[in-house]
């Protein structure tokens, strides 16, 4: 099935199949998110199918809007479709954009809107298997210190994250 998403193509927003988007390196929309529960924040690792950057772990929630949609709702669509996690209002905290290598020829140049939203500690991710092989609730400060420590098993965009922006995301000093 292709997807199309919104990517600049010679200045102008142009819906483009998300694999060329990728190819190109074409700049295009993007969404993150991060659920909180309290100080610690969801982690997923991605499924072993996902065509770039399988096995890492990555924020909550990651995705590109389709094309005419707009990025709150594809935000809460995608933590549904991703970890089945219906009950949070997303607080917008940024955008931001950034250029990043995922592996097998594969540009990440996205415009990313970036949500935070919180859980209560009886709510727990329902992974689906096919977007997630595993997720871990995790220590804000641990977070920022295993990013360091093993840049290796995180995503590219989410040793980013933790390096430039983590002030503007998590509302911390």
């Amino acid at each position: 099935m292709k997807i199309e998403i919104p990517a600049w193509v010679d200045g102008k927003l142009t819906p483009v199949e998300k694999l060329e988007a990728h190819v190109k390196g074409l700049r295009h929309k993007a969404i993150s998110v991060f659920v909180m529960r309290g100080d610690q924040v969801l982690l997923q690792r991605r499924a072993l199918g996902k065509y770039h950057t399988p096995g890492l772990w990555a924020n909550t929630c990651c995705t590109h809007p389709f094309w005419g949609e707009d990025s709150e709702t594809c935000a809460l669509r995608r933590l549904d479709e991703e970890l089945g996690i219906r009950k949070t209002r997303l607080i917008f905290r940024d955008t931001v954009e950034y250029r990043a290598d995922v592996g097998g020829g594969l540009i990440e140049h996205e415009v990313v809107d970036i949500f935070v939203g919180e859980v209560g500690a009886d709510d727990q991710p329902q992974p689906n298997p096919e977007e997630v092989m595993d997720t871990i609730w995790v220590p804000l400060a641990d977070l920022a210190e295993k990013v360091i420590e093993t840049p290796e098993v995180f995503t590219p965009w989410l040793r980013i994250y933790m390096r430039d922006h983590a002030g503007v995301i998590f509302q911390t000093a």
